[in-house]
């Protein structure tokens, strides 16, 4: 069997990484250019002349005209931070560059820090993954299935409709040839026809063909798509090989090993949708692994800060 380029490709060493961030001012710097790559320009003129100072371990740009001072961290998942960008920026590393996840305690290990801080630094990075994915529209081909997290309880139902366990959609696009090119992995408040309207509404374009089994809920994407090729495989392990759900089964397959592999437990009800989100996430920019830790910080940048009270809200599903 041929080699696969895309899964082999070299990524990010820690050697390149350390060379491009190993010190606060060369990750003040990647920061800055991430946030204005145009150059700064005052938040309230608009003018471009500044000043640069530094306090309390932070770095403010002070412009030349009004003297308004704006932090360089401020606005971004970064602010009030107590951390080095350095410490920031290597968790980004480790998360983007594993091949399946990275848990709370690896990073507390690797950082140095408390499990807490770790825990809350995963999310937010998660989060920020999250928010970068929500836009993601897809089109063309598109294999679609229903999927669950959790188990059964002592006690609780098995099955759909089991109470302890978090439905979410799972689609993937692929190319015409038959490869895959991008995943989502959005948690619906369950298989019905009004949560499937409101999920194609939102992440199919006119120009989908959907390739579903039998399950009812997905005739409701039927006026948000060009066509619906609908399959019906039954159930076991044939169904799960049929090839016009090949890619869809094979990343279903892939996120769940690479969860159960990775955490003891999480609480799915509340994360869910984050840690479907990092998946996809590296999945869909995995054709060029040595842009990732460059894409996460400009999500960062982009990224409207994160309270904790905040960080521990449950998603609503809509």
């Amino acid at each position: 069997m041929a080699m696969n380029r895309i899964q082999f490709q070299p990524g990010m060493s820690m050697a390149s990484f350390l060379e491009a961030y190993g010190s606060e001012a060369l990750c003040r710097a990647a920061l800055e250019k991430a946030r204005w790559p145009a150059g700064f320009h005052c938040p309230r003129c608009g003018k471009a002349g500044h000043s640069r100072h530094e306090r309390g371990g932070q770095l403010l740009l002070q412009c030349r005209i009004c003297h308004h001072q704006a932090s360089l961290i401020a606005g971004t998942v970064f602010e009030s931070t107590k951390l080095p960008l350095t410490t920031w920026f290597l968790a980004l590393f480790f998360i983007t560059q594993s091949k399946n996840n990275v848990s709370g305690l690896t990073l507390q290990r690797h950082l140095g820090v408390c499990y807490a801080t770790a825990w809350k630094m995963k999310h937010k990075l998660m989060d920020v993954m999250a928010q970068a994915e929500q836009t993601r529209v897809l089109s063309g081909r598109v294999e679609i299935d229903d999927a669950y997290l959790g188990g059964e309880r002592n006690g609780g139902k098995v099955g759909r409709g089991s109470e302890n366990k978090i439905p979410f959609v799972a689609a993937v696009q692929t190319t015409p040839e038959g490869h895959p090119l991008f995943v989502r992995f959005d948690p619906v408040a369950g298989f019905t026809q009004a949560a499937l309207d409101r999920w194609g509404q939102c992440h199919l374009s006119a120009a989908t063909v959907v390739c579903s089994d039998g399950l009812y809920c997905f005739t409701a994407l039927a006026p948000w798509v060009s066509g619906h090729h609908i399959t019906v495989v039954g159930s076991g392990r044939k169904s799960a090989q049929h090839p016009h759900f090949r890619w869809v089964n094979t990343l279903l397959g892939n996120l769940k090993r690479a969860l159960s592999g990775t955490y003891h437990a999480f609480k799915f009800l509340k994360y869910a949708y984050r840690y479907l989100a990092e998946y996809a996430y590296r999945f869909n920019r995995r054709f060029k692994l040595q842009l990732l830790v460059p894409a996460v910080i400009t999500d960062c940048a982009k990224t409207k800060p994160l309270p904790g009270r905040l960080l521990r809200i449950a998603e609503v599903c809509r």
